[in-house]
């Protein structure tokens, strides 16, 4: 099969890359080009018969080809046929790219070894808001059906209005006037995961559907396009969770606590994707899209609480030693131990909604303008139940456990009890641990908890830029253009104990809530009883508490943020020869004018032991000059050296710019010029993050299908962020209970403060391996191959070293493939070092984590009937999917003694799929 020749491709990118805005070209642009050019019909006839993955590869290397930029891209190929839920799994094969699982699906993605906080996602070049606390997207919310392709910038232009240090992701949704025919589609799958239904209620099996939809009318002045995607993907998961490992009285380490269990859980997401393009001259165009997605995450989480060293009384303190390894207790026994009975349920739900409208048009050929308007919000709610029973209420009044137990290395603890935890005249609702405040809840009355935090997030903006293009002279094209947005952020949280109507006593679990029993045999605790927890709650079992009576963070985590955002740019396109081979790239600046607040609350504990919240507000205005510069040097047809140097900023994570804190006061320091008071809090006048980054890269594409790449970069982290304490005039906040008698209002806070950084710097290694350069034998065989190497050099103000968020230092990316005659066969591994991750801790808070490092490979083999001969089944494909075939563990350590804290493991899932292309 023949394909438009390479040294016409070169020709046509350079020529199109001087006119056309932004610098990303696509292959429709770049047929519609050739054929206006009156290149010869037979190669465009040609070119258009690849199709499948082989087609994906050769559109993905032309963007990255044509680019102006350092830039990563996959088509809707790539995403469409490997098993990915969402647009995480995808985007992570990509050089330089790395995925952080949540419930063992991706979730955030990190670029060249900075976390999701790190980098900007946009959708269709407009910035979006995020389901989570800041301003890091959890993919896992987009599903990949949808989109068209996604474009990773690692190097910015003036143009690109949404930046991040790490770099910008911009998910891009399909155009119908690109497309040359109607097409209709259906994809459905069947999905199962081999460790089957870990908790009676759990659900084993699901599905994924999507209806596509796209056509032209009106002689292709007008084009439509509409997905609706709905899938319902069940997951579980077997868990050990360690409290910690404390040092005993011989200094030696010996397990805290544990908290194991088995989660059963069903991701539920609907999504509806709309566009409309109306073209009705070549002067004018005007784009809609709109995207909505409702997303719900229910979870079943059931385990046995088992108390250690770190105990609340009785004899669980002490513990027997049996085995002791370089001082830590490997085996021994709980004596006299009560544990907590766990029948959790939680719930996470959402509902995005994003709407944007474009329109560009040419006052001549040479001067274009274009306005774009947009807007997109979020809802998510957490609603989290617990619920605990035991072999009594309280510390020392139920029946004690003698509990075996050995560790297992990475994979946590093996148990051996002696009571059956399953026998429900043994077990019964109410709080086995003195869990309560002992203030507005008795200290043994906690029989259960539920957490309730909420986040809002919403963002507009607006656009207008002028491009002037210029058939001769050094400059090709100079665009301006201004840009305004408005974000505001907001967070609520609270929480409720639960105590059972009938406390003091403990209540048998009533017979119409009880399920079959659900085992525990992967840490040996054999089988616990099973109930209804979600039900009994909503019933009217247990009387409700605020805990933000007494507890000063669920104040302090209440907040928003607010952002006021002006970026105005210019860039100017160039374009010249060297005398040896042409040059062309882009130079301009940006400056930004930001005025953020922060309303919050200021709280602190009374003399009764109760929460004083006082309102709290701070705020900062300031601006920024970023340039930008990029060159392109296309030494030889196939070969290009490209040079980026830019300064980049990432925004503060939203969670540190709140303006909530907690203080105390300290009599004792009352006195003239003493400081009284402490605190510790976020900071409304928090800056972004800043740093200057250069990239260099070399390209040999040997064909349309295939290429290497060699490319370092280095970025020099100008400013970076820190904890640290600060003196602070408190004479705004003032307990009320001791305001008359303050004799100093200063003090010291422990906030974020914006300080010198350090630097990042790494290597890239890409090749694109079509095996028919060997021989026509091996036509439909080929690998993609990527290897990052990443350094990194970073200090705290004290001079402590401090490990990058999301930073593993070596990270590979590969995918096998064949595709031949309508059969498709691939497998897809992602293998990346330990890094500095995050986990949700205690009441949903974030808190770091150390991720070991992992290798996942997925698998696919699929057929196209359009390659058999049979007219009757012509456009449909079938195919069987496999993610984590090695049923891989997601890991975390204690960052300080390199102890296990979690261990999980979510099976492996398959997917049976059909799709139909009318």
């Amino acid at each position: 099969m023949k394909i438009l020749p390479a040294f016409q491709r070169n020709k046509l990118a350079l020529t199109i890359s001087s006119i056309v805005l932004g610098g990303i070209v696509n292959i429709s642009s770049v047929n519609t080009l050739a054929q206006e050019d009156g290149l010869n019909d037979q190669h465009l006839e040609e070119e258009l018969i690849v199709t499948g993955f082989r087609k994906s590869i050769m559109d993905s290397i032309e963007t990255k080809r044509s680019a102006t930029t350092v830039v990563e891209a996959i088509s809707a190929e790539d995403i469409g046929k490997l098993p990915d839920s969402s647009i995480a799994e995808s985007i992570a094969r990509l050089p330089g790219l790395a995925a952080q699982r949540l419930d063992g699906r991706a979730s955030s993605v990190s670029v060249r070894g900075l976390g999701e906080n790190f980098s900007a996602t946009t959708l269709n070049g407009r910035e979006q808001v995020s389901i989570g606390d800041n301003r890091g997207i959890e993919f896992d919310l987009y599903p990949s059906e949808i989109m068209s392709g996604v474009t990773v910038y690692k190097s910015p232009h003036a143009g690109l209005l949404t930046q991040g240090i790490a770099g910008t992701i911009d998910l891009e949704t399909v155009k119908p006037l690109d497309r040359s025919e109607r097409i209709i589609q259906l994809n459905g799958a069947l999905e199962q995961n081999n460790l089957g239904e870990l908790n009676p209620d759990g659900q084993e099996q699901g599905y994924r559907g999507t209806f596509s939809y796209i056509d032209q009318m009106m002689d292709d002045t007008v084009g439509i396009a509409l997905a609706i995607a709905k899938m319902e993907s069940p997951n579980q998961e077997e868990r050990w969770n360690a409290w910690g490992y404390p040092q005993n009285d011989d200094d030696n380490y010996v397990l805290g606590g544990a908290k194991p269990f088995v989660r059963s859980s069903v991701l539920d997401r609907s999504t509806i994707m709309g566009v409309i393009e109306y073209k009705p001259s070549e002067k004018l165009k005007v784009t809609g899209d709109a995207l909505y997605i409702d997303f719900a995450d229910e979870k079943i989480l059931r385990g046995i609480e088992i108390p250690g060293y770190w105990s609340q009384g009785g004899d669980n303190e002490v513990i027997e030693t049996l085995s002791l390894e370089n001082n830590f207790v490997t085996e021994g026994i709980l004596h006299g131990t009560q544990v907590q009975v766990r029948n959790d349920f939680e719930k996470r739900e959402a509902e995005m909604s994003a709407f944007g409208l474009n329109v560009a048009y040419s006052f001549t050929d040479d001067l274009d303008i274009e306005g774009d308007i947009s807007h997109s919000d979020i809802q998510r709610d957490i609603f989290s139940l617990e619920s605990y029973a035991g072999t009594g209420r309280g510390i020392n009044v139920g029946e004690e456990d003698e509990i075996h137990f050995e560790m297992l290395g990475d994979r946590g603890v093996m148990f051996s009890p002696i009571l059956d935890y399953s026998d429900d005249s043994l077990i019964e609702l109410g709080g086995a641990l003195n869990w309560g405040n002992g203030e507005t809840v008795p200290a043994d009355a906690q029989d259960g908890f539920i957490n309730m935090p909420t986040v809002e997030d919403e963002l507009d903006a607006v656009r207008i830029s002028i491009t002037k293009t210029f058939d001769d002279g050094f400059i090709s094209a100079l665009q301006g253009g201004i840009n305004y947005s408005e974000r505001t952020k907001t967070k609520a949280d609270s929480g409720v104990y639960l105590t059972l109507d009938n406390y003091p006593d403990t209540l048998p679990i009533p017979e119409r809530y009880r399920l079959s029993d659900t085992s525990l045999n992967f840490i040996g605790m054999g089988k616990m009883v099973s109930y209804d927890s979600y039900q009994l709650w909503k019933d009217g079992y247990y009387t409700e508490t605020p805990e933000d009576l007494t507890v000063i963070s669920r104040a302090t985590n209440d907040w928003n943020v607010s952002e006021e955002i002006t970026v105005s740019y210019l860039k100017a396109d160039f374009l010249f020869e060297t005398g040896l081979f042409p040059i062309r790239g882009n130079i301009g600046l940006q400056y930004v004018q930001t005025d953020q607040s922060s309303d919050g609350k200021a709280a602190a504990i009374n003399d009764e032991g109760r929460v004083d919240i006082q309102d709290s507000h701070g705020g900062a205005t300031y601006s920024d000059i970023l340039p930008s510069l990029n060159i392109i040097a296309p030494i030889t047809e196939q070969q290009t050296v490209r040079f980026a140097a830019a300064k980049t900023m990432s925004r503060s994570r939203m969670d540190r710019m709140n303006t909530s804190y907690s203080f105390s006061f300290d009599q004792t320091l009352n006195i003239p010029g003493g400081e009284p008071f402490g605190a510790d809090g976020g900071n409304p006048e928090l800056k972004p993050n800043m740093a200057n980054q250069y990239d260099l890269s070399y390209e040999y594409y040997f064909s349309d299908d295939g290429y290497i790449s060699v490319a370092a970069f280095y970025k020099e982290l100008d400013s970076w962020q820190y904890k640290e304490i600060v003196p602070y005039d408190f004479a705004e906040i003032l307990p009320p209970d001791v305001s008359d008698q303050v004799e100093s209002t200063l003090g010291n806070i422990n906030v974020w403060v914006n300080a010198d950084g350090g630097r990042i710097s790494g290597y890239e290694f890409t090749a694109v391996l079509p095996a028919n350069l060997l021989s026509e034998a091996l036509d439909g065989l080929g690998a993609i191959m990527s290897a990052t190497f990443i350094d990194s050099s970073l200090e705290t103000a004290d001079g402590e070293d401090q490990k990058v968020p999301g930073l593993s230092e070596e990270i590979y990316n590969m995918t096998l493939y064949y595709e031949n005659r309508g059969f498709q066969l691939r497998t897809s591994m992602r293998k990346r070092d330990e890094f500095n991750g995050e986990r949700f801790a205690n009441s949903f808070v974030r808190e770091e984590a150390e991720v070991l490092g992992s290798e996942l490979w997925d698998a696919q083999i699929s057929y196209d009937f359009s390659e058999s001969g049979i007219d009757s089944i012509d456009g449909l494909t079938v195919s069987l999917q496999a993610m984590n075939l090695t049923n891989e563990p997601y890991v975390t350590v204690n960052p300080d003694t390199g102890f296990i804290r979690d261990y999980q493991v979510f099976g492996t899932t398959y997917l049976l799929g059909a799709s139909y292309r009318f």
